[in-house]
């Protein structure tokens, strides 16, 4: 487990780092603010589509032939990225760039698999707490180590992330071990590599249903977040690289906290299925909060007092794998992962209008939040979906379990 948390760690460093600047890095090529907000949902798009398309044929490759070369091919993915959009001198190439990357990387996906590989079904809620907790970790470090060397030279974090997935290479060629043994390998087929066929694997198999729509939805309002972020705090509160690199500092504290302290012992108490509710919950109620924000602290306060929403991930990870067997745990949690990347493509076609078409309003309307209660709203229905499922998964419970009397 050791090795798969410093592989993640250091794979969140390098994708945090450029996190505040990348933005900026698109405005260098845009005339005003609105053509700044397209191209960075264009920027976004094709890197989650490139992503949504090879992920599903990654994880079903990792089925087949083991965990670590995957993984192996994603750092090199990362570092092809961040090198070619530092060297980048227009739109075009930023673009490309983004699609080679994504292209390549599916780490999140063959990480998830390999942890399902190595626990038991009872640990693997907590374990893919861990797993997010680097992710925190590294959304601690990356983003506040990217503000500062973007306040520097706009293109160093791009230079510094590159170097860390080179690190990462080596690391994962000489330490990582392989967690899939042949034994438990299978052959690759074209349904599994299919990204819309493991999407339908995920929709069928047993004991998911209505998650699916959870998975939509909470991911399509995470993505909405990621795109307008930086836009909506540089354009509101006039936020530059460090300060957006600060604020995000803040929500990797909490989730590593929260994931790799407090999750346990609230799953022992809740259990994933009312975590996963009262996290949806949270979380909406902290998009709405956003949306009226008319002061920077507003942000921070709203952070630290999302706690519940950090639990929803891991909680749903762990409710998906377990309901996936030994072989299929690359196919599935590829499938979740190309889901993911599905809504990535979808969330800044819709973000990004949303908002462009505030941004002419004066910065302390209440309209200018609007991409974030859009976002309230879609975790809203999550939430819907989720009850549907725990209610359904209580109903399902078999009569027998209820003593009966034989006069």
């Amino acid at each position: 487990m050791r090795f798969i948390l410093v592989t993640v760690l250091i794979d969140m460093l390098s994708i945090g780092l450029i996190v505040p600047v990348l933005p900026a890095l698109i405005g260098k090529f845009s005339a005003d603010p609105a053509e700044q907000a397209h191209w960075v949902g264009v920027v976004f798009a094709v890197f989650s589509l490139a992503s949504f398309v090879a992920t599903p044929v990654l994880g079903a490759l990792s089925d087949r032939y083991g965990r670590r070369p995957l993984l192996l091919i994603g750092f090199c993915g990362l570092a092809v990225n961040f090198f070619a959009t530092a060297w980048a001198t227009s739109l075009w190439m930023l673009v490309a760039s983004r699609v080679i990357g994504g292209g390549m990387q599916a780490n999140a996906a063959v990480a998830q698999a390999y942890v399902a590989d190595i626990s038991a079904p009872e640990e693997r809620t907590k374990r893919f707490g861990a797993l997010g907790a680097m992710f925190g970790i590294g959304f601690i470090l990356g983003p506040a180590m990217g503000g500062t060397l973007g306040a520097i030279d706009i293109h160093l974090p791009f230079y510094a992330a590159g170097g860390l997935a080179l690190l990462n290479l080596a690391y994962g060629y000489f330490v990582l071990p392989e967690s899939l043994p042949p034994e438990k390998r299978r052959a690759v087929t074209w349904s599994a590599a299919n990204p819309l066929a493991s999407i339908l694997h995920l929709v069928r198999l047993k004991g998911v249903g209505p998650l699916v729509g959870v998975l939509v939805c909470a991911g399509l309002a995470q993505f909405t977040l990621y795109t307008i972020w930086v836009l909506y705090n540089t354009y509101r509160f006039g936020w530059g690289p460090a300060e957006n690199g600060y604020s995000l500092f803040a929500v990797g504290v909490v989730s590593a906290l929260v994931q790799g302290v407090l999750l346990g012992r609230l799953q022992k108490r809740f259990g994933a299925e009312q975590l996963v509710l009262m996290g949806l919950a949270s979380s909406a109620t902290a998009y709405v909060c956003w949306g009226l924000a008319t002061a920077g602290w507003v942000f921070y306060v709203v952070i630290f007092a999302n706690v519940l929403g950090s639990t929803v991930a891991a909680s749903l990870q762990g409710m998906v794998s377990s309901a996936a067997d030994a072989r299929t745990q690359g196919q599935t949690m590829g499938a979740v992962s190309g889901l993911n990347s599905l809504m990535a493509v979808i969330a800044p076609m819709l973000a990004s209008p949303l908002m462009s078409a505030v941004s002419h309003l004066p910065r302390t309307d209440w309209r200018v939040g609007t991409p974030y209660y859009f976002g309230a709203a879609l975790l809203a229905l999550a939430w819907c979906f989720a009850y549907a499922h725990v209610r359904r998964r209580a109903a399902a419970l078999p009569a027998a379990a209820t003593p009966t009397v034989t006069p």
